[in-house]
């Protein structure tokens, strides 16, 4: 029970991410930077980042999200807006005044090595519309946040435990899958919203030290493969 705790106390950041996410692909959010300079936002985040890591940001270019650390590429369909400084703004802004921890439904909680690496939507978060805003997020958290992680199935407990306060049910138990020459583990959840079903995918592995999270949400299953089709990894 106290491991469970632990794990579960941990997972604040990653249960942060997800549910602003979440916020964004279906409700209001607050107002964002328009999506003609968002490649550049990214960049900038990379090059910002902490200089005493090699851990990669990643950077997007040409549409195609890029991490030379998790040889990963993620294709970002067309006309998509990135708001990944704006995720991880509040985070920077609450370390910087060493804040209390925030609560999940407000900004990302500081959490020592915690990034979302890339928020992408299918429409700018303030754009109000019927369908539902899919989306892509890819956070990593240190793995030393997590006692005794020594696998990407464990990473689950805590992930699993982010869908349901959200409101989402899993479909079925989690289980491996290889993408390229990588094996992730999956979890795939549903969750009515109103006259909508919002779909969402999380693929979870270990890199590096991190414990990386990998979240698509959609409006169909086969909305959500597309997305999951646009990740692959390379054999360096």
């Amino acid at each position: 029970m106290a491991s469970r705790r632990i794990f579960l106390r941990s997972a604040v950041w990653a249960l942060t991410a997800l549910s602003l996410c979440l916020l964004a692909a279906g409700q209001d959010s607050p107002a964002a930077s328009s999506s003609s300079s968002a490649s550049k936002h990214v960049k900038k985040s990379a090059a910002s980042a902490d200089s005493s890591s090699s851990f990669d940001s990643g950077t997007v270019t040409n549409g195609v999200y890029h991490n030379k650390t998790l040889a990963l590429s993620f294709r970002i369909p067309p006309g998509w807006v990135l708001r990944t400084d704006d995720m991880n703004a509040p985070q920077q802004k609450g370390e910087e005044q060493k804040e209390p921890q925030a609560q999940p439904s407000a900004a990302p909680a500081s959490s020592a090595g915690a990034r979302v690496l890339l928020a992408a939507f299918s429409r700018p978060p303030e754009a109000r519309a019927e369908d539902v805003n899919a989306s892509i997020l890819i956070a990593a958290e240190s793995a030393a946040s997590y006692p005794g992680l020594k696998e990407a199935a464990q990473y689950f407990f805590p992930l699993t435990e982010v869908a349901k306060a959200q409101g989402f049910t899993p479909d079925e138990d989690p289980y491996e899958i290889a993408i390229g020459t990588k094996t992730l583990v999956r979890g795939d959840f549903h969750k009515d919203v109103g006259t909508r079903v919002m779909r969402q995918s999380t693929l979870a592995m270990l890199s590096h030290g991190y414990a990386i999270s990998i979240t698509v949400i959609g409006g169909t299953d086969d909305e959500v493969e597309d997305l999951v089709d646009g990740l692959t990894f390379s054999s360096r």
